[in-house]
């Protein structure tokens, strides 16, 4: 199913992807993630309440054709770096056109002559979020009334800045002891990730599982890079993945995935039942892996003798 939007910025063949999360266009990243976990629970196939299975299949192409692409393009920092210029441009031919624009909902009519229109948009802005995706054949009408706020508010700020990552603190300088001047410049430890994300990637795992058990493999790749979106230090979503790529004969990146998973977590087993099957593969080609194998051919060849071990049990059936 494809999603047709002609109304806010989309009219300008311009894809609003803070319209589709329901975020102010001056969002962080964090408040961006925060939004889009909570989209991802009501709309992904594990968890949506959705009463039909028509329902069930609108609520999964939102999710992947709508939601998920706007959350990749904000999250990543290049994207969001050249997006958000696109966006201040967009704002200054809007002021240019502003005697021409043809608005179609009360509250962008209304935004057009709010005094404060920071504190009203944001507001606004908050208030539909709550409500979104609740019904979701009005998903994309309300998609198109949030691009007719930023629309208005683009305008409106086309004189701000809202392109410009936060200013870096400087350094002050060292005019302390040794120890003083170690202590400030001592980078903060890293925050930690949110428990949001435990759920969903869970939901992620357990999809690709039953897709691998189809033989869907696409599918789960699919979900499995969603999951690293969101945890790219997941040993056990590199493991799977790189199953997935050895299924498909991409032996290379089922290797590079392998790799990770045990670099993360060197008891994983299956990326250890992965590594043996590629080591199999490659068994007559010269080179380091094939000597440093040697003195644990014994140990490996029950996986020949017992139809696969972890890597059969893990796809099941037959391949096709």
């Amino acid at each position: 199913m494809s999603f047709k939007i002609e109304r806010g910025l989309f009219k300008y063949d311009f894809i609003d992807h803070h319209a589709i999360l329901c975020v102010p266009v001056d969002a962080d990243v964090k408040e961006i993630r925060k939004r889009y976990l909570k989209i991802a629970r009501h709309l992904h196939p594990d968890s949506c309440a959705a009463a039909s299975n028509a329902e069930k299949q609108l609520a999964s192409d939102l999710l992947s054709k709508l939601v998920n692409p706007a959350y990749e393009k904000l999250s990543q920092e290049k994207n969001r770096t050249e997006y958000m210029i696109v966006l201040s441009q967009m704002g200054k031919r809007l002021v240019q056109e502003s005697a021409s624009l043809e608005l179609n909902t009360d509250v962008a009519k209304q935004l057009t002559a709010t005094p404060n229109v920071e504190n009203a948009y944001k507001i606004a802005i908050a208030k539909i979020a709550e409500t979104q995706y609740n019904s979701l054949q009005q998903a994309v009408q309300i998609i198109g009334l949030i691009s007719e706020l930023n629309l208005v508010y683009l305008m409106r700020s086309a004189g701000k800045s809202i392109a410009a990552p936060p200013p870096v603190a400087q350094a002050k300088p060292n005019t302390g002891t040794p120890q003083t001047a170690n202590k400030a410049a001592a980078p903060p430890p890293p925050p930690a990730p949110p428990k949001e994300d435990s759920a969903v990637v869970q939901q992620y795992i357990r999809r690709s599982q039953e897709l691998i058990a189809k033989n869907q493999l696409a599918s789960a790749e699919v979900e499995l890079r969603d999951a690293l979106k969101l945890q790219p230090n997941n040993s056990h979503c590199h493991s799977l993945i790189g199953m997935v790529y050895l299924r498909q004969n991409r032996t290379t990146m089922a290797k590079v995935h392998f790799d990770r998973a045990l670099q993360l977590d060197p008891n994983d087993e299956t990326a250890l039942a992965g590594k043996r099957k590629i080591e199999q593969i490659s068994g007559q080609k010269p080179g380091s892996a094939k000597s440093t194998t040697t003195s644990t051919t014994t140990a490996k060849q029950p996986d020949k003798s017992e139809g696969g071990g972890l890597f059969g049990g893990l796809f099941g059936g037959k391949k096709k």
